[in-house]
């Protein structure tokens, strides 16, 4: 049986890119909610489909280490196959002379499934893509950082959370899963829709892993029937309703043309899909079209806008509307510039339950340094950040928090 690949039995079948922590965190990354096809599957060693190819992810201080697998068809055919490879890496040895050097690009220590024999940096190029890594991440936090004290102080424990440049079909149809929704379950819905109408690829450890569907498959007119006796309820309707109208209005090719559109345009045109409210065609600019600006609001950011920010933006306001919801977006890209949609994940990745105990060990770290001691106002000597300091927290409007500087990218 296949098993999934780990870094520690070898890494003569991974390959790897340069890349430090603090422009990747892996573990947030992939587990903040931005997508739900990646599980971990090792210890810091993560599983998952893209552009479709199965892969697994680890890395190091300055190094993303990935291993591909190929797809893998019937028994009969998998060993037709494999000795067919076999037959070949032979005769290539024996021409060649360089058996060991052979051997080291095509075998592992463990059944891996089908490994690419040859390399041709298609895949280097496309987890570049994925994980956007030609943005430059630690000088946005800095920049971030200097504009927004908040950001700061949360930045210095979650570094390295990067924003996907997933593909458009996968990133719409997964979002209209999540209304009304947590992400165990989303990721159950999207491991069953997979699994239903989406093209095998491999199979690992006994976890057979599968495509994305394709917008034809989901416009079928029996999906939504199916979808409802796998538990997706009305978002079954949705689902169906956005692929048939995408391929009977548009076309196939629409989503990926939106990455050219200005922002606004692009997100008001995701607007007219069933199930597609501002949230989720926000989410899908952000993660799959180009538009670093687009900022997804729901209930963590219109907590945190309160809590954090003691903003007057939307003040007295017990619902999110539309009118309300623009006014917490443009706050925040006031604040942080073209690449709002970026740091907006970052507070939102700090405020998930799964991750509190990073931020607690963070407190105590910071409760075990050194206190600074200062002269209060009365005289008196008090530590630095202690009650009854005799400082006030002023409520703070938009406008004091953003500096003059500009970006001059627009979104």
């Amino acid at each position: 049986m296949s098993q999934h690949a780990v870094l520690s039995a070898g890494a003569k079948a991974w390959r790897s890119i340069s890349c430090l922590r603090s422009e990747l965190q892996l573990d947030l990354t992939l587990g903040c909610g931005q997508t739900f096809r990646w599980r971990e599957t090792g210890d810091g060693h993560w599983t998952g489909v893209m552009g479709g190819r199965v892969w697994t992810l680890t890395q190091t201080d300055d190094t993303l280490w990935y291993h591909t697998y190929g797809s893998q068809g019937s028994p009969v055919e998998e060993n037709k196959r494999k000795r067919q490879a076999e037959a070949e890496q032979a005769e290539a040895a024996k021409k060649s002379k360089l058996i060991l050097a052979v051997k080291e690009e095509t075998e592992c220590n463990q059944d891996l499934g089908t490994v690419t024999p040859k390399w041709d940096g298609s895949e280097e190029q496309a987890l570049r893509d994925y994980f956007q890594l030609s943005v430059p991440l630690g000088e946005l936090y800095r920049e971030w950082g200097s504009m927004d004290p908040h950001f700061k102080e949360i930045a210095n424990t979650f570094t390295g959370v990067r924003m996907l440049r997933q593909d458009p079909t996968e990133c719409l149809f997964s979002f209209i899963c999540t209304s009304n929704n947590h992400i165990s379950r989303i990721q159950g819905m999207i491991e069953r829709l997979c699994a239903k109408l989406g093209a095998p690829l491999c199979q690992l450890d006994g976890t057979m892993y599968h495509d994305f569907p394709t917008l034809q498959a989901m416009a079928d007119n029996n999906v939504e029937a199916c979808l409802r006796d796998l538990g997706f309820g009305y978002r079954a309707r949705f689902l169906h309703q956005s692929a048939k109208q995408i391929l009977d209005a548009h076309g196939p090719d629409w989503l990926e043309k939106l990455r050219s559109s200005p922002y606004l345009e692009a997100r008001d045109a995701l607007h007219t899909l069933p199930g597609v409210g501002l949230k989720v065609a926000d989410c899908v600019c952000l993660m799959s079209l180009d538009k670093p600006c687009a900022l997804p609001v729901d209930t963590h950011m219109w907590q945190i806008v309160h809590r954090d920010y003691n903003c007057s933006v939307a003040a007295g306001h017990k619902s999110l509307t539309d009118k309300v919801y623009q006014q917490v977006g443009d706050f925040f890209r006031n604040l942080w510039g073209s690449h709002a949609g970026w740091a907006h994940s970052v507070l939102f990745c700090a405020d998930l339950k799964k991750f509190q105990k990073l931020k607690e060990l963070a407190v105590k770290k910071k409760e075990g340094a050194v206190v600074k001691t200062e002269v209060g106002e009365n005289g008196e000597t008090v530590k630095n950040g202690q009650e009854g300091s005799g400082q006030k927290v002023k409520s703070l409007k938009p406008e004091s928090l953003v500096k003059k500087r500009r970006s001059k990218k627009q979104c």
